[in-house]
Formats: C-alpha cells, sequence, structure tokens
C-alpha cells in the first residue's frame, strides 16, 4: 500500500469514527427533587436529532419513573432512557402521551417492550390514529435508517374523560384536556406535591410557535387553554419545546404572543384589510428574542388572519 493509500484510509477511519462519536445526549434539567425535564434541541427535525426537538420530562417515584412523552422513535426512545438513567436507575414503570405529534408518542413502543404502562385520554389516542400515516411518512422522510422498530404502540386502555386524576408510584397527577392547542386533543399533566405542570405543546419557551395550515392549531382555542393552564399557578413549567421555567417565562413566550396575533388582527378583519398588507405591517412584532422567528411569524398572522375571518 503507498504512502497516499494509507492517508486516505487512516483519514476515512478517523473521519467515521469522529461521526461515531458525535451522538446526540439530551439535555436533563432538574426542575425539583422528583422531577426533570428532558430537553432537545429547538431545531427543526432532523437526522442528527433523531426528530427530538422537542421536550419531555419524568417524575421518579418509589416504585419508579414515570416519563411524560416517549420520543418520536423506538431508537430516539433508547435516548431518553439514557437521560433518565444519568439522574436515576429506576425503571420506566409508566409512559403519559400529552399530544398526536410524532414525538410525544412513537417511542411508546420500546417502553412498552420493557414493561411499562402506556397511559393517554381517550381524544389524545383518536387523535393519534387520525394523524399516523402523515406522521409516519414525514418521520420516515427525515430518520431514514433510524426510523427502524419504529411503529404505533397506543395506550391499550384509553381513559374516556377530559380529565383524570392517578396516583402513580405514590405521586398524584392529573392528566387534563385544557382545550385545542397546537393539536387539539393535546393534554397537560399536573402534579399539585411539586407545583408543576407538563404542557406538552401548549408552551413553546425559547423558540416561535407554529400554527399550523390545516386547521388543527386555533389561536382562539390556543389563547383560552394556557389561560386554564396558567389557573393552576404552577410554580414550575415544563413545556413541549424549550428550557423548562416559571409561569411567567410561558407567558412570555407563548401566552402573551396568542393574545398579542388575537389582540392586532381581530380589527383588522372587521375592517377587511388586505391580507398581504397586514404581514407586512405586522412583520414586525416584540417577540424577536424567539428563535425562528423569521420562519414562523409572517404564516402565523396570515394563518391566524384566515381563522378569525372564517368565524
Amino acid at each position: 500500500m503507498t504512502i497516499m493509500k494509507l492517508f486516505g484510509v487512516l483519514f476515512v477511519f478517523l473521519l467515521t469514527m469522529a461521526q461515531t462519536a458525535v451522538a446526540l445526549e439530551l439535555k436533563t434539567e432538574k426542575v425539583t427533587d422528583r422531577i426533570y425535564a428532558v430537553v432537545g434541541p429547538i431545531d427543526g427535525r432532523n437526522y442528527d436529532n433523531h426528530a427530538l426537538n422537542n421536550t419531555m420530562g419524568f417524575i421518579i417515584t418509589e416504585k419508579g419513573v414515570v416519563l411524560v412523552d416517549s420520543g418520536a422513535s423506538y431508537q430516539g426512545a433508547a435516548l431518553i432512557e439514557k437521560a433518565i438513567a444519568g439522574v436515576t436507575d429506576k425503571p420506566v414503570k409508566w409512559v403519559i402521551n400529552t399530544g398526536a405529534q410524532d414525538h410525544r408518542w412513537l417511542g411508546n413502543g420500546y417502553f412498552a417492550a420493557k414493561g411499562a404502562q402506556i397511559i393517554a385520554l381517550a381524544r389524545t389516542v383518536k387523535n393519534q390514529k387520525e394523524n399516523i400515516r402523515p406522521h409516519m411518512i414525514r418521520l420516515k422522510q427525515v430518520l431514514k435508517d433510524r426510523a427502524a422498530g419504529t411503529s404505533a404502540f397506543y395506550a391499550p386502555h384509553p381513559i374516556k374523560a377530559d380529565s383524570k386524576t392517578l396516583n402513580l408510584g405514590g405521586i398524584e397527577l392529573s392528566l387534563v384536556w385544557p382545550g385545542g392547542a397546537h393539536f387539539p386533543d393535546d393534554i397537560i399533566v399536573w402534579v399539585p406535591s411539586e407545583k408543576t405542570v407538563f404542557t406538552g405543546d401548549l408552551v413553546f419557551n425559547d423558540r416561535m410557535l407554529g400554527i399550523q395550515g390545516d386547521g388543527s392549531s386555533l389561536v382562539r382555542d390556543w389563547a383560552r387553554a394556557f389561560k386554564v393552564m396558567a389557573a393552576l399557578k404552577p410554580e414550575h413549567i415544563i413545556p413541549g419545546h424549550g428550557s423548562s421555567g416559571n409561569l411567567a417565562k410561558a407567558r412570555r413566550d407563548t401566552g402573551d404572543y396568542l393574545d398579542w396575533l388575537i389582540i392586532n388582527i381581530e380589527p383588522a378583519v372587521g375592517e377587511m384589510e388586505d391580507i398581504g398588507h397586514l404581514v407586512d405591517r405586522l412583520g414586525d412584532a416584540p417577540f424577536k428574542h424567539l428563535k425562528h422567528f423569521d420562519v414562523w411569524h409572517r404564516k402565523n398572522v396570515n394563518r391566524t388572519y384566515l381563522q378569525l375571518e372564517a368565524e
């Protein structure tokens, strides 16, 4: 083998080793002595982040771990388990799904295979079933080989109520449907003893929320649902995206923005202002601190106008 070929082989070997070494490590944030957030990056879904561009969380009980949201895939669920293992050696015994979007529940099968109980409201499971096909198509396009092993595993005994209080491992928690938000049947999980709420996609911290173009994200409903959550007066919020924080942070990054959209766009609808003119006029808004503002804000204005116009 020539020196040049030897260097070529060595370069490929080192590059492969470097790529292998750079694996996604989910960040854990201690919220209370019992509760941690598992925070993924706030970029879009991609191959490198395993479509885990969201925030999940877990509760440590005497009898095991309660995981809130299981990730976007079978392989992604293993990364969540690894993050939990960095905090406690207790196994995941229960998994609660807050929503129908892929990264809220498509890791269910991984944890169910290890004996975990999957828990969700019936309305959430219904929405999961309605959206599974487009979500799986998109997920496979993003994850490619990393989607291997992922399949739909639904809560086998969905709860036929809009709220339910459970006792899991000695911890009392409530599953509550606050009204439509990012998706119409998403829920929140309230842990009163810890004054902590897992909001799922009701709250986006640090990044701009996205109003879906298919009509599933109704702005008025979302704003009302935020107020239902806020009425609990939580001291700690684990959001659907971004870092954990308090109610003031959630209001600044999500609640105030939803109210701002309605307050500024509703009069324009009444005056039949040209939608293109409105989007330009409201393009500069006091929420530029949020990542992806430039990507989502103008879309959100457009879609909010169309929603309010259709009322």
